[in-house]
């Protein structure tokens, strides 16, 4: 039998795809070197471990099993007799985790970098929104395997969303598929994570490239203004092969980094979530929400006569919505030098004030 020769594979591809226009357009692109380059891995980074999520969760839903009855015993099934399903399961919770982490380093960079400035706003959102998805990717998940921590904390994180004034009473019957946390919640929450979830961060994770490749990597003010006084260009190097051969690297000792955890620390199933037990003691979110958890818990019942919940929900959607608008409240503009360090040192205290309070949950007593 007469193969095709390779080059006639590659020509009859070429022919239909136009493949190397995007190697052009990649050997094009230019990404700036200067002593701040290295947070621009990060974006990178969360990429890789978002599709890493994907993968491993598609082999995790071959015997993944929604129901109330047979979530616990098909993930204890997944660990036991599926070949590597416990490896699987493990890089699946563990790369979920450094996601998060990652994504939150992400953010912080683009924050300090000045790299929401016209016209990158609508980038800015975009990342804000994926942040967010992000955060119910692990809120949906973390109920998934049914076992008792995860069924309880999900019934205290449903809680804070029904104290919401005004939409909170439908926000925790949508949530919960009911008035309690039951085999319907698992059974939502499954499709919240494996469709609703997906589809629209596959969406903005698309409009999000987009944009990145539409305006490329931002510059930081300082460094600007530093070219111009020395009147030259800023260094730069091309994205194809040089950036995207170190973006490899990282890749690769994030995959190694991955398998050591997941070897030396397997991630714990627990026991099966019994609805009608008692909450245990020192129930806990997963770490990215513990510092709204450790707030809510220091309030004091009432302020002024008003719930402390409350006011704790209030200040946190306000911080938020603050940290959305951060474009148009600063645009680090040259002419804006005294407002933008202000920013930069709200940034620094948001950094603090939620590790401190990450730290605190899980040092307190019973915490």
């Amino acid at each position: 039998m007469n193969w095709p020769k390779p080059g006639r594979i590659r020509d009859w591809i070429e022919e239909r795809l136009e493949l190397s226009a995007l190697e052009e357009m990649g050997r094009h692109k230019r990404v700036p070197v200067h002593r701040h380059s290295i947070w621009y891995y990060m974006g990178g980074m969360t990429l890789f471990l978002f599709g890493l999520q994907v993968a491993t969760g598609i082999l995790l839903l071959l015997y993944y099993r929604p129901s109330a009855g047979e979530a616990f015993e098909s993930v204890q099934f997944i660990m036991t007799q599926v070949p590597f399903g416990w490896l699987i399961r493990s890089i699946h919770s563990w790369s979920a985790n450094l996601l998060v982490f990652v994504l939150f380093v992400h953010m912080f960079s683009v924050f300090f970098m000045k790299a929401y400035r016209r016209p990158r706003e609508i980038t800015w959102f975009s990342g804000v929104a994926l942040l967010a998805l992000t955060m119910a990717f692990g809120f949906s998940g973390y109920l998934l395997p049914w076992n008792t921590l995860a069924f309880f904390a999900t019934q205290v994180g449903t809680e804070v969303a029904g104290a919401v004034p005004v939409v909170g009473h439908f926000m925790l019957k949508l949530l919960r598929g009911g008035e309690h946390v039951t085999g319907g919640t698992l059974t939502r929450f499954y499709g919240f994570h494996v469709a609703v979830l997906p589809a629209t961060a596959t969406l903005l994770l698309g409009l999000h490239l987009l944009l990145v490749q539409k305006h490329g990597m931002s510059v930081p003010p300082a460094i600007e203004s530093e070219a111009k006084r020395e009147g030259r260009e800023a260094r730069t190097m091309p994205f194809l092969p040089n950036f995207l051969l170190r973006d490899l690297i990282g890749w690769c000792v994030a995959i190694g980094i991955l398998a050591a955890l997941a070897a030396i620390l397997p991630w714990e199933l627990g026991t099966k979530a019994d609805p009608f037990a008692p909450a245990p003691a020192g129930i806990r979110p997963e770490w990215y929400f513990c510092w709204m958890f450790q707030t809510l818990k220091l309030l004091p019942g009432h302020v002024l006569g008003i719930e402390g919940e409350l006011i704790g929900i209030f200040g946190i959607g306000l911080a938020g919505l603050v940290w959305l608008l951060v474009p148009f409240l600063d645009p680090g503009t040259p002419g804006t030098g005294g407002r933008s360090r202000l920013f930069s040192a709200f940034g620094v205290l948001a950094i603090l004030y939620m590790a401190i309070m990450t730290v605190w949950v899980y040092v307190a007593p019973g915490g």
